[in-house]
C-alpha cells in the first residue's frame, strides 16, 4: 500500500499523511489485521515508511469527521460491514456498533454487504431502516449520515438522515490535522477496541 501511494504521489508536495483504516485503531495504530485486506498492518511503522507524520483513524470515523456540519451526528457506513462513528460538537468518537447483538446475529450481519447479497435489497433496506430507527432512539443524534459504498442502494432515506459521500473521507483526513477550535476534530486518532 505504501509503495503504491508513494508511486501515485511522487510529484506531490505534502507534509503529513492521514490513513482511514477499516478496523479498530488504538494509539494511532491498527489494533488487528483487517478482514478484507492483506496482512501486515499491525506493528507497521507508517511514519518511517512515508517519511512524514502519520495519523491513523478508523475509516468510518474519518468519513464521519468529513461529513460533520454541527451538533450531534451519527455516521453509519454501509459497505463491506457496518462502520459507525459519533461526532459531538466537532469531536469524533469512533464506535464499533456493528458487532452489537441484533435479532439472531449482529447489526453488521443485517446491514453489511453479505446481508445485501444473501437477503436481497428489499429485506436489506427494511433492516437498515429498522437499525437506523433503533440508533436514532438509543443515541438521540440531531441527524444521521448514511455513507459507504452501499448507501446509494437505499430507495429512500429514513427521517432525520442525509446521504454521505465516500469523498468526505478526504475532508476528514484534512480535518485530523486542523488545530482551530472552529473546525471539527478527532478526539484522538484512536478507538477503544472490542476484544477479539
Amino acid at each position: 500500500m505504501v509503495e503504491g501511494v508513494k508511486a501515485i504521489t511522487k510529484d506531490w508536495k505534502y507534509e503529513a499523511v492521514s490513513i482511514g483504516f477499516p478496523g479498530p485503531v488504538v494509539h494511532n495504530h491498527p489494533f488487528s489485521e483487517p478482514h478484507n485486506l492483506g496482512s501486515g498492518w499491525v506493528g507497521f511503522n507508517f511514519q518511517r515508511a512515508f517519511g512524514r507524520p502519520v495519523k491513523i483513524i478508523n475509516d468510518a470515523a474519518m468519513q464521519a469527521l468529513g461529513s460533520y456540519k454541527k451538533g450531534k451526528m451519527l455516521f453509519l457506513g454501509l459497505g463491506t460491514g457496518l462502520g459507525s462513528a459519533l461526532v459531538v460538537d466537532g469531536i469524533v468518537h469512533p464506535m464499533e456498533l456493528a458487532h452489537l447483538p441484533y435479532k439472531k446475529a449482529t447489526y453488521e450481519d443485517y446491514a453489511g454487504v453479505k446481508a445485501l447479497k444473501k437477503r436481497g435489497k428489499k429485506k436489506w433496506r427494511r433492516d437498515v431502516a429498522q437499525i437506523v430507527e433503533q440508533m436514532m432512539a438509543a443515541l438521540e443524534p440531531d441527524e444521521i449520515v448514511i455513507g459507504g459504498g452501499n448507501a446509494k442502494k437505499l430507495k429512500e432515506l429514513p427521517p432525520h438522515c442525509r446521504l454521505g459521500d465516500n469523498a468526505n473521507a478526504f475532508l476528514g483526513g484534512f480535518r485530523l490535522w486542523k488545530q482551530e477550535d472552529s473546525v471539527p476534530r478527532a478526539s484522538r486518532p484512536e478507538v477503544r477496541s472490542r476484544k477479539n
